[in-house]
């Protein structure tokens, strides 16, 4: 892992480049055989909605939100890596998306207002998130009182995502399908 000093003093973990580069490759197969994009269809994003895709990595999601959300939304693409927000704005510009915002994390808060988005969706990231109470506080602060926030166990045990999402204090997990979490914020009790 390779540690990034920001201005604001904190240090953020992330791939070295090269394993960001190789893992990017891989998933541009895996997106070739079996488009996952058609996942988002069934996060309830809507034209018009305000989506975050926090840990975009590469942009594997970003076609499909950004057609989702249509020319009235935003999709806020998040990563750690510097390489992420490259290769995001790399496809919003080849596919002429003006509705794609990539953001460079560097810590909380990130660059996005408070209650803006309708959808989260953190998917196979997770595991790679040291402090979990300030990851999940802070999507919990980016999400109007009303939305939706998915997010997948990683490649850590279920039952450890789960403990983690409920300990946060934010959330309540109003559905559980494989090793997906659909949460609400626990003031509204659900989605």
């Amino acid at each position: 892992m390779q540690l990034l000093r920001t201005l604001s003093g904190y240090e953020v973990e992330y791939l070295p480049n090269i394993a960001f580069r190789l893992m990017s490759v891989v998933l541009s197969m895996r997106d070739a055989l079996a488009p996952v994009g058609k996942r988002l269809d069934r996060f309830g994003i809507r034209k018009g909605c305000v989506v975050v895709d926090f840990g975009c990595g590469p942009g594997s999601y970003i076609e499909r939100a950004s057609q989702l959300v249509g020319d009235a939304g935003k999709v806020y693409a998040v990563d750690v890596h510097p390489l992420a927000i490259m290769s995001v704005k790399r496809r919003a510009e080849q596919k002429n998306f003006s509705n794609v915002v990539p953001v460079l994390s560097a810590g909380y808060p990130v660059n996005i207002a408070s209650q803006s988005a309708d959808v989260i969706y953190a998917l196979d990231m997770f595991h790679h998130v040291k402090d979990t109470d300030g990851f999940l506080t802070e999507l919990h602060r980016v999400l109007k009182p009303n939305g939706a926030l998915f997010i997948e166990s990683g490649h850590q045990p279920l039952d450890g995502a789960r403990k983690k999402i409920l300990n946060s204090d934010c959330w309540v997990i109003v559905k559980e399908e494989k090793n997906l979490f659909e949460c609400a914020s626990k003031e509204h009790g659900s989605a």
